[in-house]
């Protein structure tokens, strides 16, 4: 480890505090990006302990991500690592980090704390988010393009004054842990994504070769195998994101989780397909199309989807068919894990924020029913600010929902 003796006599620290799994050549630049533009003298990368917003999510061990930190950062001579996070008991929060660091660091020292755009665009989820803004600077490192609304909706919810932030723009974060954890997880190649150092390590320790379910192996193998090729890599990052979101609400609400895996992974297996091919699809399948499908050929994927999870991916289980098929619509009467899947889609953790998404998610975890009819008030809502036709599916599923909540109300 790395002495922290460095930083004791430091004018101008930075901070880059995450889960680091893996770290990559995005993280790498940003801290590099954040040296150079703000004239920092050290910049401490901090491998996250156990935030409260990952407890539900699968992460490699302490020890292995703190590790490819050290490796990572291994040749460059103002990167330095802390463990302090890590061998921290309890809970860990940005603001106790800081507080800590204050102590270490001179009196008349500056720290900027380095952030993701979507997770600063949160910061209203933070704990002691104004007296955070107080112990140091948030540089906020986006992608070229972002829009930057997102963050400064959540700094009035917040509170807090766009001057407490600094944006800087950093065209290596399209690079992503997800992707990767993917990529390692199906065999295709992560070089240049990430220091070689960092590579060798995840091949000699067998990293992110987990397969969610023994008997079905070769079955997720196969079907990820396929969906590299027929999605872009955004869309194929969404369906892992969805499949690991379905089995964290699964185990909540007492799903198969097997079931929910698939059903995620699958939900999406038509959405790249050109327009011309999903109506030559539906011909080929025999799919009837409605008025509202025919004028808004995008919300065929889902019912086009369930065709193809059976005939091209061999899954003949009604319920995760039907998770599928109506994972965009919704429908009246909808079985627990079509209800998760549709969720799931919403609030997996690599959807970009919106508002309303926390409390979509807070719901989920908490009842199913409510969790359906806010969404499902928020979708339609939407889209008829974008002047678009409510499929009846969506109208009658709303409709269903929020009556079922006023019984269940009553029968308490």
């Amino acid at each position: 480890m790395k002495s922290l003796d460095n930083i004791k006599n430091c004018k101008k620290l930075a901070v880059m505090g995450g889960t680091f799994d893996p770290i990559h050549y995005g993280h790498l630049v940003a801290a590099e990006t954040v040296r150079e533009e703000l004239g920092v003298e050290r910049v401490l990368f901090i491998p996250s302990g156990r935030p409260p917003h990952k407890q539900k999510t699968r992460v490699a061990g302490d020890e292995h991500r703190y590790l490819m930190t050290v490796l990572a950062t291994a040749n460059n001579p103002y990167f330095e690592v802390s463990r302090m996070e890590i061998d921290r008991p309890g809970m860990t929060y940005t603001i106790d980090t800081i507080r800590a660091l204050r102590t270490q660091c001179a009196p008349d020292c500056e720290i900027y704390f380095i952030t993701g755009a979507d997770a600063a665009a949160e910061i209203i989820s933070w704990k002691d988010p104004q007296a955070l803004v107080r112990l140091c600077r948030i540089v906020a490192v986006t992608r070229p393009g972002y829009d930057k609304s997102k963050i400064f909706y959540g700094l009035i919810k917040a509170q807090i004054p766009h001057d407490s932030f600094t944006f800087l723009e950093v065209p290596a974060l399209s690079i992503s842990s997800t992707d990767i954890r993917n990529r390692v997880g199906v065999g295709k190649s992560v070089r240049y994504l990430l220091p070689d150092s960092v590579e060798q390590y995840i091949k000699k320790f067998g990293l992110y070769q987990y397969q969610p379910y023994e008997e079905t192996e070769p079955l997720i193998d196969e079907i990820n195998k396929k969906l590299h090729y027929m999605l872009s890599p955004k869309r194929f990052t969404h369906t892992q994101g969805v499949a690991e979101e379905s089995v964290r609400l699964a185990k909540v609400h007492g799903a198969d989780e097997k079931k929910a895996y698939l059903a995620g992974l699958l939900h999406d297996c038509a959405k790249d397909i050109s327009n011309k091919e999903k109506l030559d699809m539906c011909d080929k399948y025999g799919l009837e199309l409605d008025e509202v499908l025919v004028n808004q050929t995008d919300l065929i994927h889902p019912f086009l989807g369930a065709e193809l999870a059976r005939d091209m991916f061999g899954i003949d289980d009604e319920d995760v068919l039907n998770a599928v098929r109506y994972h965009t619509t919704g429908r009246p009467g909808m079985s627990t894990l079509e209800k998760i899947v549709y969720l799931a889609d919403f609030f997996e953790p690599n959807r970009h924020y919106f508002e309303g998404m926390d409390e979509m998610k807070k719901l989920a975890y908490k009842d199913l029913d409510e969790a359906m009819a806010f969404a499902l008030d928020h979708t339609i809502k939407y889209n008829k600010g974008k002047k678009r036709v409510i499929h009846p599916l969506s109208r009658d599923a709303l409709e269903y929902y929020k009556d079922h909540l006023i019984v269940n109300v009553k029968n308490i």
